[in-house]
């Protein structure tokens, strides 16, 4: 999944769970880490981080 993709799903997650995104793309990256998936886990943490950033745009 590159940068582009990442962010659009990034803002789609933010726009279905508002400010629970962030938390459900941690509980994915925790569920990818433990079954030995770090690669996918990695994509979650970075689309955890956009998240994040859209929290902070919306915010103010």
């Amino acid at each position: 999944m590159d940068q582009k993709d990442r962010v659009q799903y990034a803002r789609s997650l933010y726009d279905a769970h508002g400010d629970k995104a962030e938390a459900e793309a941690a509980r994915k990256a925790a569920t990818a880490r433990a079954a030995g998936k770090a690669v996918d886990a990695e994509v979650w943490d970075k689309i955890r981080a956009h998240i994040r950033e859209l929290r902070g745009a919306y915010q103010g």
